[in-house]
């Protein structure tokens, strides 16, 4: 099987190539560009890398959030675009869940590992998992501790430390951010490129009948859009000015 794959969650993201046997070629991208402004080209370039088309690729594979909103979106509709006309499935992973497979490699079984992504507002987007036996790649590998959360780095290694959990690994660009606080009671892996990662387990998870119609992958916010909560701020104050109105022209 061969696999495209795409991660858009962060200003650089990346780009991947995956096939049973391994990973032929990946490529961080370049932060100084929107990834409007990359995609689909830096696709293709990997692609034309390999000596690869598009019509050669049996599944697409993208990291699906949390992460940039914008980037989400652009990742996620590119990625379906592709595979809707080359009428391929996809697999949507989250970010998180790819950097705790990418700690659990060298960790023993029954360990405990952990994903910090800087999710700004000095907050992090984190989550627990417990390593199984197996490939790290396999879904069932890994073990749910806490699911993807988000908040601020030392309310989370509070609440870790208070129930016993805390990681022997601890991987993303918020650990390495928050590496002060994190460093005291964990290992700390720098954020690895995430494609690669999301290739490999896309054709785990692809195997056990995982893959879904692009039309059904959807973003992984953890936290609500901006957008969403100015929203429902607006509609709350003006529901309140309108009862305010209400109540003073029925006193009249």
């Amino acid at each position: 099987m061969r696999v495209l794959a795409l991660d858009t969650t962060t200003a650089d993201g990346s780009v991947a190539i995956v096939n049973d046997e391994g990973v032929l070629i990946e490529r961080l991208g370049d932060r100084t560009r929107s990834h409007t402004e990359r995609l689909p080209n830096d696709l293709m370039t990997a692609l034309a890398a390999v000596g690869v088309t598009l019509r050669d690729v049996d599944l697409f594979a993208i990291v699906a959030g949390p992460g940039s909103f914008t980037g989400l979106r652009t990742g996620i509709a590119t990625m379906q675009g592709l595979a809707l006309v080359g009428g391929k499935p996809m697999v949507a992973v989250s970010a998180v869940d790819v950097l705790c497979t990418a700690a659990s490699i060298d960790a023993p079984p029954g360990g405990i590992v952990g994903a910090w992504m800087d999710a700004h507002r000095r907050e992090v987007f984190s989550a627990l998992y417990r390593v199984g036996e197996g490939s790290p790649y396999d879904p069932e590998s890994l073990t749910e501790v806490e699911a993807a959360t988000v908040g601020e780095p030392l309310t989370t290694l509070a609440r870790w430390q208070a129930n016993d959990v805390v990681p022997s690994v601890l991987a993303g660009d918020g650990a390495t951010l928050y590496g002060d606080l994190a460093g005291r009671v964990t290992r700390v892996m720098p954020h690895p490129l995430l494609a690669p990662i999301a290739g490999r387990m896309a054709i785990a998870r692809a195997a056990r009948g995982l893959a879904v119609p692009p039309t059904l992958v959807l973003p992984i916010y953890v936290r609500r859009p901006d957008v969403e909560v100015t929203r429902d701020a607006r509609r709350a104050a003006d529901s309140a000015a309108l009862r305010v109105a209400s109540g003073q022209a029925s006193e009249t």
